[in-house]
């Protein structure tokens, strides 16, 4: 089936022949504008009609798609494809007016693992610096299905996908950050942090370093949940990144306590542990590598850093000279240039996703979707109870 979607081989040849800087520019012949602006605009049309019939899917009864050979595969391809339209903030928030949010988050109870972590992915895009769409899924009850995922499912990749749309929904909003405290959130991000996948403590310890940054009031209570203990015992991980997050986690709170005698106010015991997983670092840091120490240069600075904090002096590593390394502050020299080069039309592309991940360029692979209600049509036909038909899909690892 031929690749529906504007000309763009076309389009980056007619951009390229007008991005001539050893030329003046000239004035567009009104057909070289009829023919450029009809480009742009099928993408869009393109977009909204495409969303419209994967929308069309996801309300599709399970039984019906199993019954017409559509697998979870091919429903986890779709969603890929749903990511990649939904990178757009315009796009993300039409998916709601359209009738596709409640049925994609509904996806987040489906009975197989890889589309319920999809599901989760796309929820994270769509609300991802996103407040209109993090409204729009806090109305739709959206948070609720996430955490349970996050807490009880048994697939650790839905629990870390879940997570992460978590992560994304509440982020600066204040509805969601209280909606996560009422739900008990912080016990299970405390509970996540004893898991076994890294990637997960990851996640976890990344939130849990927002939400305490954000809300010094919250330091109280994850104090009370035991999260001190749990938080050094990370410190300690084999994971370098798991480290640096257990030792930011550790220093918000010590922050907080500076008030008073940041070491003090702690028990004995976890204030000799603390000193002995320090001293412990701090060894280990010395006899890092010269590649290695350039590594570390944020565990470095948080191991000083908290030191300095509960003990009020500076860390031996200061004395040593590797909180900072000759080279640490260098910084390339600035991009002049690539603007001034760059093609119109990969800087339009390149805004279009200024804050959001461009899509792969990955080989894209085609794979059949949108089966209708009916049997299926034939593949040139137009009408019919159903969508047919065959798209581009795309295949994005995460």
């Amino acid at each position: 089936m031929a690749k529906e979607g504007p000309n763009w081989d076309g389009l980056l040849k007619w951009s390229l022949s007008h991005a001539d800087a050893t030329n003046p520019p000239r004035n567009l012949s009104e057909e070289d504008r009829k023919w450029f602006m009809e480009a742009m605009q099928a993408q869009t049309v393109d977009v909204v009609k495409r969303m419209k019939e994967i929308t069309l899917v996801m309300q599709t009864p399970e039984q019906v798609l199993e019954s017409q050979g559509v697998t979870s595969q091919d429903i986890q391809d779709m969603l890929d494809e749903l990511q990649e339209h939904v990178e757009s903030i315009d796009m993300a928030n039409d998916l709601h007016s359209i009738g596709g949010l409640v049925p994609l988050l509904g996806y987040l109870k489906n009975a197989h693992a890889n589309i319920r972590a999809k599901a989760a992915e796309v929820v994270s895009t769509i609300v991802q610096n996103n407040p209109r769409s993090q409204q729009l899924v806090m109305e739709a009850n959206g948070l609720e299905p996430l955490l349970s995922n996050f807490t009880s499912d048994p697939d650790v990749t839905a629990r870390t996908k879940a997570l992460g749309a978590i992560s994304s929904l509440i982020r600066h909003n204040k509805p969601g950050i209280a909606a996560f405290r009422l739900a008990n959130g912080y016990a299970a991000l405390r509970d996540a942090l004893s898991s076994e996948s890294p990637r997960f403590q990851r996640k976890a310890l990344n939130l849990i370093h927002y939400l305490l940054h954000e809300n010094r009031s919250d330091c109280n209570v994850v104090t009370e949940l035991g999260f001190p203990r749990v938080l050094m015992h990370l410190a300690s991980s084999e994971d370098g990144e798991v480290r640096e997050g257990a030792l930011r986690g550790l220093l918000e709170l010590a922050k907080d306590r500076t008030g008073e005698d940041a070491a003090g106010s702690s028990s004995i015991e976890e204030n000799e542990k603390l000193k002995q997983i320090l001293l412990e670092r701090i060894e280990g840091i010395s006899s890092m590598s010269p590649e290695d120490l350039g590594a570390a240069k944020e565990e470095r600075q948080l191991v000083d850093s908290l030191w300095n904090t509960c003990y009020n002096e500076p860390s031996s590593l200061r004395e040593k000279g590797l909180v900072v390394l000759p080279g640490d502050d260098a910084s390339p020299p600035p991009d002049v240039a690539s603007k001034h080069f760059e093609p119109p039309l990969r800087a339009w592309a390149a805004n279009r996703y200024e804050d959001n991940t461009p899509p792969s360029n990955n080989e894209k692979k085609q794979a059949p979707l949108l089966i209708g209600l009916g049997p299926p049509p034939p593949r040139n036909s137009s009408s019919g109870g159903g969508v047919a038909g065959e798209e581009n899909n795309r295949d994005t690892s995460t």
